[in-house]
């Protein structure tokens, strides 16, 4: 993100009035590689691919904010591979990570990672490090440490009915993996910001928040991602696209300021839900709309989200979740003109 942006950005949060109104997405290898002409397995493995389209994406859309920008990633195996993870890398699908947790009693035995050394993390890092002079000669620069949440990865260490089963039959164990994984995440974030002084925001992605009731989320939860979010940042950013209603109204306890939700809840809904004091990036629907609706339709969205508000003051405009596969150029460039323009 350029600096006009972070301050933009900054200005939405704090609830000051931005015009035109800000449009902004989340965008990585779901969607990435292929809108830019590549496979996904060229896009992990060749650096130069990968800040190509990274750049293609910020010349071709320069009204637009991308979130977390220049994301250095290796899809949901990730923060998993530094737990020993096999994963698999199709040629131009999705990668998956397999579980390291045959019994809850291997959580006691999990080791802690080092984020500096371990799995796949030196090499998310080093990739920011090699094109760092060059992200920062176009005028952005790296402004996040980005990693999945806890409950996030606990699923993918586990299996995600196998973590749910562990909350309700085994809490102790399950707290216990929560800490390890928080210890970890704390340690990734932190390496992160140390190597680059130009991070000013913590995103967290974490759908699992979407599966569980208030109560869980209030034990398993909760305590751990106010541990994650107290760091002294700018903005603190989570998204969740799973069902969000029991989790928006505990957003500022938690200590988000942005949020990526789903589409299954109204941007009118989530304001009042959060009281007003949560920044909302979001939220026509990304497949059916934004990805496989004609421009008219885009165009239609956009002008309906903006008239559902009673007012748009600490609203990111945007799709449900991140940039979903397969949406076309000329939809982008007519949801901003349309989010623009409208009345």
């Amino acid at each position: 993100m350029t600096d006009v942006q972070w301050d933009t950005l900054k200005a939405v949060i704090n609830g000051e009035t931005v015009k035109p109104r800000p449009v902004g997405f989340i965008i990585d290898s779901p969607w990435l590689p292929n809108w830019y002409g590549v496979n996904i397995l060229d896009y992990y493995t060749n650096d130069e691919i990968w800040l190509d389209a990274n750049f293609k994406a910020i010349e071709t859309f320069p009204d637009v904010m991308f979130l977390p920008g220049f994301w250095s990633e290796y899809g949901m195996c990730t923060e998993p591979s530094a737990y020993g993870a096999r994963s698999n890398f199709p040629l131009n699908d999705f990668p998956h990570a397999h579980k390291v947790i045959a019994s809850t009693d291997d959580i006691l035995s999990l080791p802690q990672p080092n984020p500096a050394i371990d799995g796949m993390l030196p090499f998310i890092l080093n990739r920011l490090k090699l094109a760092q002079q060059k992200i920062e000669a176009k005028g952005q620069r790296i402004r996040f440490a980005v990693a999945r949440g806890p409950l996030n990865i606990a699923s993918f260490l586990m299996g995600t009915s196998e973590f749910l089963m562990a909350m309700m039959l085994e809490p102790d164990k399950t707290h216990a993996l929560m800490k390890n994984i928080t210890r970890f995440l704390k340690d990734w974030i932190d390496l992160q910001r140390s190597t680059f002084p130009s991070i000013d925001g913590i995103l967290l992605l974490d759908d699992i928040i979407g599966f569980i009731g208030e109560p869980e989320f209030r034990t398993f939860g909760l305590p751990y991602f106010q541990e994650l979010y107290s760091a002294d940042v700018s903005v603190k950013f989570l998204h969740n696209d799973a069902p969000c209603k029991v989790s928006a109204p505990i957003l500022p306890e938690m200590g988000v300021n942005l949020f990526n939700m789903g589409f299954d809840v109204t941007l009118a809904e989530l304001k009042e839900m959060t009281g007003n004091k949560i920044t909302l990036l979001g939220n026509i629907p990304p497949r059916d709309v934004l990805a496989g609706g004609s421009p008219e339709d885009v165009q239609k969205a956009a002008g309906q989200l903006i008239d559902s508000l009673p007012e748009t003051s600490r609203v990111i405009f945007s799709c449900g979740g991140g940039m979903p596969p397969q949406v076309p150029t000329e939809n982008i460039h007519v949801f901003t003109q349309a989010v623009q323009s409208h009345p």
